[in-house]
């Protein structure tokens, strides 16, 4: 990554409730990500690859949103780990308040990728599991909410 891409990718993560374009949509997303891969604990080399390639998915066109989503699923990660004020309870509360909230965001969860990120923890049982159980509660919010429709 160029000097001047890091540099601006760091601007826009610092300032993204200012500067970055629906950052709700964006935060959110990061909650998303940040859920499945924080049940381990870390990012591993395998989480980071996925998680770049779906933030690359997400914005195709995107470069500078790419880098701030990575950046900001990292800062919720890091939250996590470190017990920052943040534990996967209270993300998953915040992603369901989220949801209640703004309706449109229930478009937002692709299940497919986020079970990705089993395959980078199938050798640690307890992540594993956790992930799943964290899957099988966003896909019972999806039902929910499609049942309302």
């Amino acid at each position: 990554m160029s000097i001047k891409r890091r540099a601006k990718s760091w601007f826009l993560s610092f300032f993204r409730e200012i500067f970055v374009y629906h950052n709700s949509s964006l935060e959110f997303r990061a909650k998303l990500l940040a859920v499945v891969i924080g049940a381990n604990k870390t990012i591993n080399k395998c989480e980071m690859g996925e998680l770049l390639e779906i933030a690359k998915e997400i914005y195709p066109e995107d470069e500078a949103r790419v880098d701030v989503l990575v950046n900001a699923t990292k800062e919720y990660v890091e939250k996590i780990v470190e017990k920052n004020g943040l534990d996967i309870n209270e993300l998953i509360l915040s992603i369901n308040q989220d949801l209640k909230e703004t309706k449109r965001f229930h478009q937002k969860i692709d299940i497919k990728q986020l079970k990705r990120f089993l395959t980078c923890s199938k050798d640690d049982e307890e992540t594993h599991y956790t992930q799943i159980r964290i899957i099988e509660f966003l896909e019972k919010s999806i039902e929910d909410y499609n049942k309302l429709r």
